[in-house]
């Protein structure tokens, strides 16, 4: 199994008090049956419209807070689970992209928190959470076409040893190391904060698993909890 460390910041302690997150890496194996994905993602957006969690709306808020805290602004770039269930809640369904983001975006609607996915065959060196000083570069697309911008000055960013992996926390993701079910190294980052519970993000990982397993039999998980004081 390859190893990640995630690392994180500690100034991050001021902007979001008691954050956890759930790091889960996975060796994949040949997708089986793509209907699991498709299945998930249905379950999870008739979830949502029937508010099931009654903190899940919390842990959002929650979220926002920390994204003005450190500059941003939520209602124009929400956290990655509210702008999906969002769009399920206007929508009433999320169209399927691929078999593994699928599953990754049904946990994150289902249980109201961001999760990445990130092929780490694309990695140079181990994940980072940390504040930008705004020279770092972030590949995205723009009008369709390969585009590259750099992050605000304290902005907080994922990051590797070439660059910026994620904007704003988990509000939108690189190019360079985007999932798909090609991948065969992969990791999967839930994070949460205190207004959800942590069995709640334990079942949330669990799930993850239990269902990629399903989609690729014979594939090996490892999941490991990561907070500010790790």
């Amino acid at each position: 199994m390859i190893s990640v460390t995630p690392s994180i910041e500690s100034s991050l302690a001021d902007i979001a008090p008691g954050f956890r997150a759930l790091s889960i890496v996975v060796e994949a194996a040949p997708v089986r049956d793509p209907q699991v994905a498709q299945q998930a993602l249905d379950e999870a957006c008739q979830a949502v419209q029937q508010h099931d969690f009654p903190w899940a709306e919390a842990h959002l808020q929650a979220w926002s807070e920390v994204f003005k805290a450190f500059g941003a602004k939520p209602k124009k770039t929400p956290c990655s689970a509210e702008a999906l269930r969002k769009r399920v809640l206007k929508e009433g369904r999320l169209t399927a992209i691929d078999p593994v983001v699928d599953i990754y975006n049904a946990i994150s609607i289902r249980y109201a928190v961001p999760v990445g996915g990130e092929n780490l065959a694309a990695y140079q060196g181990q994940p980072r959470l940390t504040l930008a000083d705004g020279s770092e570069l972030f590949d995205t697309v723009k009008a369709g076409e390969p585009a590259m911008e750099s992050p605000e000055p304290g902005e907080a960013i994922w990051r590797d040893d070439r660059g910026v992996t994620c904007r704003r926390w988990n509000w939108r993701q690189g190019v360079r190391t985007r999932l798909d079910s090609h991948a065969q190294q992969m990791w999967f980052i839930l994070e949460s904060l205190p207004a959800m519970p942590l069995p709640a993000l334990q079942e949330a990982g669990d799930t993850l698993i239990a269902l990629l397993t399903q989609l690729m039999p014979g594939m090996k998980a490892h999941s490991q909890l990561i907070t500010l004081e790790s």
